[in-house]
């Protein structure tokens, strides 16, 4: 008989997933959100919460229902190549390139600028980052359970600090929602739900739910159904706190612009916010919290991102890899926060669509007989519609104009796609392109992929 496992097992491993999926991006992003959002921050919540944390849920059950050892093991059914080149794309996304740089670029925002002069915040900043890659440096190469045991600790004491902040958020508030700003104004959902990417956890999900996995078999659960079940309840766990926090966090956002006013990063907030409620003392909690946890996260990162590429390639040893990585970070974390969020939508818009559309072909994998064909061809249509989209973000965020080929492109696709202006252009045409293969799959019985 199938072991069953207690709610305090799930209780867990959700809490381990929460640690795992709250970093950097999990803060900043509703707090901004929310300051721009203003009245309409209703729609523009649910539409990050979407992408926030329903893409991420996905994410987790889509490597427990597929049977697959790793991302690139499942990413291999579309072609060998194509999931090294995934894989290895998305490590770096969520690792070196945006994610891990973003860890010590919020935790000075966030912690150290506040008691920082304007003046000295440049060379602030490349002193403090210095540190921190440093220390991740050093525990990357040198695991200690001392990071284990700091993330343990880390995790509930960050949900209770700031539940305590957003309690006093909704008895207090420090204002008024304002009027929404920019494109808030008349497409609030839709830019909630393309800020949603940003958090990058849909994209961290395909690499996370494998841990989770792990640590569910090593508790004695090995029948696939009842691996998908512990899965999808220990996920539900983790995903229900960011999607309390992210609510929270949002509304803080919009009732702070009357306060402070509009921030370009989501990081000033929260510090204001800090101690605007409980004064030096606060402000001080909250950057001590804050640092660790984003240290926690890049540490993660560096040893998750050696891990895969040492196993790739492992002529290189996994010291260089990390070494390489986090000296990479740095240089990448004293461009600043905002320009790191800038330059890392393109990537996303680009990753995102394969992402999850990888995950959508998992789950309907068995209709079409797990067929080779359906997974070329409805990866083939995505990136056809995500590369242009990756390509516009890119000249919209250097402010060039388009290539003459791409506003071309751009322009018929707006003619011809549904919801393209809403950035999901790619979305109808790859159920199409689905619906049209899977049909000769089964009449034709053309081959199939083998599917552990």
């Amino acid at each position: 008989m199938q072991k069953k496992l207690p709610f305090s097992s799930y209780l867990v491993i959700g809490v381990m997933l929460f640690a795992l999926f709250f970093g950097a991006g999990n803060l900043i992003f509703p707090a901004q959100l929310g300051q721009y959002a203003g009245t309409n921050l209703w729609p523009a919540v649910i539409g990050f919460l979407i992408t926030g944390v329903g893409l991420p849920f996905l994410g987790i059950l889509a490597m427990g229902f597929s049977g697959s050892r790793n991302l690139q093991e499942l990413a291999s059914r579309i072609h060998p190549v194509y999931a090294v080149v995934f894989t290895s794309l998305l490590y770096l996304t969520i690792g070196p390139f945006f994610a891990a740089p973003r860890t010590g670029a919020v935790a000075f925002d966030v912690g150290i600028a506040p008691f920082v002069p304007e003046s000295f915040k440049q060379v602030g900043l490349l002193i403090f980052t210095l540190l921190f890659f440093g220390v991740t440096l050093w525990l990357s190469l040198n695991p200690a359970k001392i990071v284990d045991r700091v993330g343990k600790v880390l995790s509930p004491t960050i949900i209770i600090l700031l539940l305590a902040l957003l309690a006093m958020v909704v008895l207090k508030p420090m204002g008024e929602l304002q009027s929404p700003e920019d494109v808030y104004a008349s497409g609030a959902f839709m830019k909630g739900f393309t800020e949603g990417y940003n958090t990058m956890d849909a994209l961290a999900s395909l690499v996370f739910g494998i841990i989770v996995i792990n640590v569910i078999r090593s508790m004695g659960i090995t029948n696939k159904r009842s691996i998908l079940a512990a899965t999808a309840k220990s996920g539900g766990v983790a995903t229900a706190f960011l999607a309390i926090l992210y609510v929270g966090i949002a509304y803080l956002g919009a009732t702070s612009t009357q306060a402070f006013g509009l921030f370009d990063t989501g990081g000033p907030v929260l510090s204001g916010a800090s101690s605007y409620y409980f004064g030096t003392f606060g402000s001080v909690m909250l950057a001590v919290i804050i640092i660790l946890a984003c240290l926690t996260t890049s540490i993660g990162l560096m040893i998750a991102c050696g891990e895969y590429f040492h196993e790739l390639m492992p002529k290189i040893s996994y010291k260089k890899y990390v070494t390489f990585f986090t000296t990479f970070c740095f240089v990448i974390s004293n461009v600043g926060l905002a320009n790191i969020i800038t330059y890392s939508i393109p990537v996303l818009m680009l990753v995102y669509p394969l992402a999850v559309v990888l995950m959508l072909l998992t789950f309907l994998s068995p209709l079409f007989k797990h067929a080779q064909i359906v997974y070329i061809s409805a990866t083939i249509t995505t990136f056809m519609v995500s590369s242009v989209d990756g390509m516009k973000a890119l000249c919209d965020s250097l402010e060039i104009e388009y290539f003459e080929w791409l506003s071309w492109i751009i322009s018929f696709y707006k003619r011809t796609l549904p919801f393209y202006n809403d950035g999901l252009g790619w979305l109808l045409p790859v159920l199409v392109v689905i619906v049209l293969t899977g049909i000769f799959v089964r009449v034709r019985r053309y081959s199939v992929v083998e599917v552990s």
